[in-house]
């Protein structure tokens, strides 16, 4: 069953990524386009297939991640492996980039990048209806630039993510708010800037959130404001495809429980004072691999 309306309700089903045979992309111009946008100057963009180290290392941390998922009565699906280096491929190891879940319908996000389409074939089998896609060649958006609160979904509109994504989101989910934001950074996904933890209790980005440009829909919410000086920042091998803030990306179990990034102190404790709880588990090449607990997760069933 899928059905999942919120980044909170209870965890029930969820797909878990894998580093197994993770590339990054050699000829596809849009990824190569980095190499012009990129704002990390010190190493160059990388091509290719990943070093064995981090795919291994990064397994054995999924590997955790799964197990610790599983002990909470959760069922764990996983991609199935494609060999990327074959089409110029990137990974499986976000699947929330690639397939957004509203209520039981299942969109096929028309992904920044091109080479991506192809990670579909890796999880299709898990959705029993037919997806919803575009046609229209100008709607681009990743599906983790969209939160999901209920009724409303917010809609971050940057580097991966144009304005028409965002109204054609709302064209074929009539019955929700589809809220276009356009005004927090010109970086990538949603989910290093607002992390809902549940109703009523939100943890934002205080570097890129602001009174001035906070969604409507928070000014009534407890909110929890973290800088980048309050992070441990995370290390990284040759290239930083994420920034620090992925710190900041962890998954929510329930409204009372979320996994995140162990090392955390700040975070973590400022989660404790809010009666959350927080399990730490380590995802040692986040940033090299672009990606926290919530990238490399996909809700399928919350209840």
């Amino acid at each position: 069953m899928i059905n999942s309306k919120n980044e909170w309700d209870n965890l029930k089903e969820v797909i878990l990524g894998t580093a197994t045979n993770a590339h990054w992309p050699a000829k596809c111009p849009s990824f190569r386009n980095l190499e012009n946008t990129t704002l990390w100057k010190d190493t160059p963009v990388p091509a290719g297939p990943v070093d064995t180290r981090i795919i291994e290392e990064s397994n054995e941390d999924l590997e955790i991640f799964r197990e610790t998922l599983e002990s909470l009565g959760i069922v764990v699906h996983r991609p199935k492996d494609l060999d990327f280096q074959s089409f110029d491929g990137m990974y499986n190891y976000c699947p929330r980039d690639r397939i957004l879940v509203i209520g039981d319908q299942v969109i096929d996000a028309p992904v920044l990048y091109p080479t991506r389409v192809n990670e579909l074939d890796a999880i299709k089998h898990l959705f029993e209806k037919d997806l919803i896609s575009t046609v229209d060649p100008d709607v681009k958006f990743d599906a983790a630039n969209v939160c999901r609160l209920n009724d409303d979904l917010l809609y971050l509109i940057s580097e991966s993510g144009n304005r028409k994504g965002g109204e054609w989101l709302q064209s074929i989910l009539p019955d929700y708010r589809v809220h276009i934001l356009d005004n927090i950074y010109n970086g990538v996904h949603i989910d290093s800037t607002i992390c809902p933890i549940r109703e009523g209790l939100v943890m934002l980005n205080a570097d890129r959130i602001n009174q001035d440009n906070l969604p409507s829909i928070f000014k009534t919410w407890d909110k929890i404001w973290i800088t980048g000086n309050d992070l441990v920042t995370q290390s990284f091998t040759g290239y930083p495809y994420a920034s620090k803030y992925i710190a900041l990306n962890f998954l929510t179990i329930n409204p009372f429980l979320v996994i995140c990034d162990p090392k955390q102190t700040y975070l973590r404790n400022q989660l404790s004072r809010h009666n959350v709880e927080s399990i730490g588990i380590d995802l040692r090449h986040s940033r090299t691999l672009g990606g926290g607990h919530h990238c490399v997760t996909l809700d399928l069933f919350r209840d």
